[in-house]
C-alpha cells in the first residue's frame, strides 16, 4: 500500500505528537492506532508498526531521563525480565486469542484509574510509603503489564506508572521515569516477534520511528521540569480519552 506525500506527512507527525505525549503520560497508541487503522493499515500491521515506531520514542525518552539523573536502572532488572517474559506470552497469544472480554472491561478499568490518578495524594511530587515489596512489585506488575502490553497495549505506559506510585511510592516524576524502560522492553519484545512475523511496514514505521524520538525528548524534558504538575492532569485527560475511546467502539 503506497500513501500519498501529505498523508504520509501526516502520519509521521502523528508519530511526533505520539511521542510527546508518551513521554508524559504514556498511551501513545491512541493516538497512533486509530490513525493507522484510519489510513487503511489491518489490524496486525498496524500494531506491528506502532510497537516499532513507539520502540524509539520510549528509548528517548528512558536516555533522557537516565542521562538528568532520574532514572536508576539496577533495581529495575528484575522487573524488566519479567516484563520481557509477560511481553512475549502476551504477543503471541493475541495472534491467537479473541481479545473482546478484555476489551470490554478495559474502559471501566481505565475509568477507575482516572479517578485515582486525579485525587490520591499519592500522585504528586513526593515519595510516599511503599505498599508492595520490590519482589512482588516485579512478579506481579512488571510480568501482568508486561504481558498486557504485549497482548493488547493501550494505556501500558499509565498503568506502569500509577503502579509505581500506588503501589511502590514514588512520586510522579520518578514513576514516570522508571515506567520508560519497562515500556521500553515490553515493546521491543512484541516489536521483535511481530517483524520475525512479517508484518511491520518498514518504510512508514521508520520514519515514525525518528518522528517519535524528537517529540519524546521534548515530552520527556517537560516532565523533568514541570512534574506532578504536567503528569497529573496529562495523565487523567490520556486516560479518559482512551476509556471514551473504547467505550465507543465496543
Amino acid at each position: 500500500m503506497e500513501f500519498s506525500w501529505w498523508a504520509f506527512s501526516a502520519l509521521v507527525g502523528v508519530g511526533f505528537f505520539a511521542g510527546f505525549i508518551s513521554a508524559i503520560a504514556g498511551s501513545g497508541g491512541l493516538v497512533v492506532l486509530p490513525v493507522l487503522l484510519a489510513a487503511g493499515v489491518p489490524p496486525l500491521n498496524a500494531l506491528a508498526t506502532n510497537k516499532f515506531q513507539s520502540v524509539f520514542g520510549t528509548l528517548s525518552s528512558t536516555i533522557n531521563f537516565f542521562r538528568k539523573g532520574h532514572l536508576d536502572l539496577k533495581p529495575l532488572r528484575p522487573a524488566l525480565v519479567y516484563a520481557f517474559i509477560g511481553a512475549a506470552i502476551g504477543t503471541l497469544a493475541i495472534q491467537q486469542l479473541d481479545t473482546a472480554i478484555l476489551k470490554q472491561l478495559l474502559p471501566w478499568v481505565l475509568i477507575v484509574m482516572a479517578i485515582y490518578v486525579a485525587f490520591s495524594p499519592r500522585m504528586s511530587d513526593e515519595d510516599s510509603e511503599p505498599r508492595w515489596s520490590e519482589g512482588r512489585f516485579n512478579r506481579l506488575i512488571g510480568g501482568g503489564i508486561g504481558f498486557y502490553g504485549g497482548f493488547l497495549g493501550p494505556g501500558m505506559g499509565s498503568f506502569f506508572a500509577v503502579a509505581f506510585s500506588a503501589l511502590r511510592g514514588f512520586n510522579l516524576r520518578k514513576a514516570t521515569a522508571n515506567t520508560k524502560p519497562l515500556v521500553l522492553v515490553t515493546n521491543t519484545t512484541s516489536m521483535v516477534l511481530f517483524m520475525i512475523a512479517g508484518h511491520v511496514w518498514w518504510k512508514l514505521a521508520i520514519a515514525m520511528a525518528i518522528a517519535q524520538v524528537i517529540g519524546a525528548r521534548l515530552g520527556s524534558q517537560l516532565v523533568i521540569s514541570r512534574g506532578a504538575k504536567l503528569v497529573q492532569p496529562v495523565m487523567v485527560v490520556i486516560i479518559l480519552l482512551l476509556a471514551i475511546k473504547l467505550l465507543i467502539e465496543a
